[in-house]
């Protein structure tokens, strides 16, 4: 286990040595009884004997690196740590690569299917994982976010000195995506196209839809040529809402191939990776803060 220092103490539960990083809750202002009592309950899908056994090991702690016991009581707005387990978990068959790696930034390309950070049920099947095992870098943080369904290239810091910095990059919008998609042809339409629409929370919770009102986000589509009943386009999103050019794409009438999310909601389809989403996050451009120097970055994948 990478152990790492900060004010003269070891972090609360540091990276393992296979890329798992803590996990956390913070305890609500009205908690009470035992802290057990209180994790059974805040995860009725963890076994009682589950959270005793990482207790035992020293795996529940505190934000004062306090091993947790069962009898410990609550104390209101505390952070505890701990280590997320899956009983199992499917491998996703396709692999990511590294496109760049220096003293600040690693650059990867990452398959479709494949999520970039853990979230319910993917813990090692996730590409900041995979790449913390692959390279060793325990302190690899994404800095923009990509759907599971595309793949494509997707930047992390890897120095925290100099990680506000490339965040800014993007909070300013200045970093210049481009995207592609394959979807049905749009006839008698001026291109390149700009798609400006108010987005908003939809349902079922994971998706997003249109409502009236001031746009929010804008996506500039440009066709790039026919392919046999599609036609694979460019698109660049100038806003960076969830879902943005995949709600577009299916409000214009042409939802991108493979969407089992819009323009409506399909059964999930579970482990079947069989039909990705047709869309590839392309490249990314920008001036670097710390060299001034422009940088740019590019997918080596097809659709």
């Amino acid at each position: 286990m990478r152990v790492a220092i900060q004010a003269g103490r070891a972090v609360t539960l540091p990276l393992r040595d296979d890329g798992i990083s803590p996990s956390f809750v913070i305890l609500p202002a009205g908690c009470g009884g035992t802290l057990l009592a209180f994790l059974s309950q805040r995860f009725p899908a963890i076994p009682s004997t589950t959270w005793l056994a990482r207790m035992e090991r020293g795996e529940v702690r505190d934000e004062r690196n306090n091993v947790m016991q069962p009898t410990t009581p609550c104390r209101p707005n505390a952070k505890i740590f701990y280590y997320r387990e899956l009983d199992a978990e499917t491998r996703i068959p396709f692999e990511e690569a590294i496109l760049h790696v220096d003293e600040h930034l690693l650059v990867a390309d990452k398959p479709h299917f494949l999520p970039v950070t853990p979230s319910g049920r993917f813990l090692r099947e996730t590409l900041l994982v995979r790449l913390r095992q692959k390279t060793g870098l325990a302190d690899l943080a994404p800095m923009h976010r990509l759907d599971r369904e595309t793949a494509g290239v997707t930047l992390f810091s890897l120095n925290p000195a100099t990680r506000g910095l490339y965040q800014s990059l993007f909070q300013k919008r200045a970093v210049t995506k481009v995207y592609e998609a394959l979807a049905g042809p749009l006839p008698g339409v001026e291109f390149p196209l700009a798609y400006c629409s108010r987005m908003v929370d939809g349902t079922p919770f994971f998706r997003m839809r249109e409502a009236p009102g001031e746009a929010n986000s804008e996506t500039i589509i440009t066709p790039v040529e026919q392919r046999g009943e599609h036609v694979l386009y460019r698109l660049q999103p100038l806003t960076g809402r969830k879902h943005q050019l995949r709600l577009h794409m299916a409000a214009l009438g042409i939802p991108i191939v493979n969407d089992a999310f819009y323009p409506d909601a399909l059964p999930c389809k579970a482990d079947d990776v069989s039909a990705p989403l047709k869309l590839l996050a392309r490249s990314v451009e920008f001036i670097d803060p710390l060299t001034g120097i422009q940088r740019h970055f590019a997918s080596l994948r097809e659709l």
